[in-house]
């Protein structure tokens, strides 16, 4: 019974740490990658203010071709809006919404992932000559979840490589198209 009673006591105590040390990290999420088009801001802008045009080159789609897609609000810019379901584990349901729009400089969405949590996206273009750097970011609130602190360290991991294939799928659009 002894012996049960320490195994017991040391699985708390273990629990009990790894609660604690979750507070410990990072209360964000963040994920970004970029790459340099050979094309001008105006050029690829269109291809990231529009829920619409990131179907021509999501990463996640491919994964599951049967994804029900639903758009609503104007075609492009704030308010175009985006709403997902699969039965994929990889693309799951969920919305998202262009926030903010600055014309062939910068696009904000909200990623609404229903009760795995919510997370703000955005699309950085900066100019360089006859290219455009595009930077896709991801950041994430935590908030005091553990578990989700724990997660939170596995979302580079996770997400990174999608995000760097999306963006290799764009410029091949784009630099193919120009």
């Amino acid at each position: 019974m002894k012996v049960v009673l320490r195994i017991l006591a040391g699985l708390g105590l273990i629990a009990v740490a790894v609660v604690a040390v979750s507070y410990l990290l990072p209360g964000k999420a963040e994920v970004s990658r970029s790459i340099t088009i050979d094309a001008p801001a105006e050029a690829i802008f269109p291809y990231v203010n529009s829920m619409q045009e990131t179907e021509q080159w999501s990463p996640w789609l491919h994964r599951d071709p049967d994804t029900q897609l639903t758009y609503s609000g104007p075609e492009a810019g704030v308010g175009n809006a985006l709403n997902w379901s699969s039965e994929h584990p990889q693309v799951g349901t969920g919305s998202q919404v262009i926030v903010e729009s600055v014309e062939n400089q910068r696009v904000q969405t909200e990623l609404d992932f229903g009760p795995m949590g919510t997370a703000t996206v955005s699309f950085l273009l900066e100019p360089g000559g006859n290219s455009t750097l595009v930077t896709w970011g991801f950041e994430s609130d935590l908030g005091l979840n553990p578990i989700s602190r724990w997660m939170g360290l596995m979302m580079d991991k996770w997400v990174g490589g999608d995000y760097q294939r999306g963006l290799t799928n764009l410029k091949a659009l784009i630099e193919n198209s120009t």
